[in-house]
């Protein structure tokens, strides 16, 4: 208990530091955490068996870490970016990321289409599953980078808040649903993926965590009043769908823990599956109620 409590507090240190830090530390850190969790992603999926396990991996990660630096840098650092969305005669903010976002899917299938002409010299007795597992990674992790990027920078300014935003409530989803799960749980949510997990401690988090969505609309403008609510919704719903992502996949591969980089913590997958998996519905829902 006393590992994970400093490990926690390491962490938590570490993840304000690196938001609040400017966008040159959030950039960073960032794309450490990706590059993290796609090589355990790969670890846990391209089973000892795999041939030339090694190698696939390492191209994976350069490949998934291609749009992370291209999409990362423009966003948050590149003055086309600020022009763009300034100029009167520019077109808005939000086409201009539609039409890079475009640029990044038709990467995105470049690189799956190098990975299947690879297998096809490589002679894998699955080429198509090592495929298929590496192109997964893609959009399992690269993508909610890629829109937490965009996230935090509307207009090409970037916003810390907008990020710790979804981060804080993340963590108050979780941490609840903990805390209220193991006082008053009951009812099984998931047993077969998740035996801890209850209704009660589930839905007491969620709404616990619409409450200081609320809360927070009253004094941080980082969001508007609906989105705020919004995002206590999504991060509400699947947030803990992620997380139990998670756990069927390493149950699937039979590990307790995706790494061991935060000791009594796990790795990166198991710190930030949660996270992960909601950016795209945060996104969504931002994106639907003004941007």
């Amino acid at each position: 208990m006393k590992q994970r409590a400093i490990t926690a507090l390491f962490f938590v240190a570490a993840m304000i530091g690196g938001v609040f830090g400017g966008r040159e530390s959030f950039f960073v850190l960032f794309s450490l955490i990706a590059a993290g969790a796609l090589w355990e992603f790969w670890d846990l999926l391209l089973g000892p068996e795999v041939p030339q396990r090694l190698f696939r991996k390492t191209v994976g990660l350069l490949a998934g870490l291609v749009p992370v630096l291209w999409w990362g840098f423009w966003v948050l650092f590149d003055d086309a970016c600020g022009q763009a969305s300034a100029g009167a005669m520019a077109e808005p903010h939000w086409q201009t990321q539609l039409n890079l976002g475009a640029g990044v899917v038709l990467l995105e299938l470049f690189l799956v289409l190098g990975l299947l002409l690879f297998e096809l010299f490589a002679a894998a007795p699955k080429p198509f599953q090592n495929t298929g597992i590496l192109g997964l990674g893609f959009f399992y992790i690269v993508l909610p980078v890629l829109l937490l990027f965009a996230l935090a920078t509307p207009a090409c300014t970037y916003q810390p808040g907008r990020v710790f935003g979804l981060m804080g409530l993340v963590w108050v989803n979780d941490t609840l649903a903990y805390l209220i799960g193991s006082r008053f749980g009951k009812t099984k949510l998931f047993e077969r993926i998740s035996p801890k997990k209850t209704w009660e401690g589930t839905l007491g988090g969620g709404l616990c965590t619409v409450l200081i969505a609320w809360g927070l609309a009253q004094y941080s403008g980082a969001y508007s009043t609906a989105q705020w609510l919004a995002l206590g919704v999504v991060i509400s719903i699947f947030g803990n769908l992620g997380d139990l992502i998670e756990s069927m996949l390493k149950r699937s591969v039979g590990v307790k823990d995706s790494g061991s980089l935060f000791p009594g913590h796990g790795g990166f997958l198991d710190r930030f599956d949660a996270f992960l998996f909601m950016l795209p519905f945060a996104w969504a829902v931002v994106t639907l109620l003004g941007g």
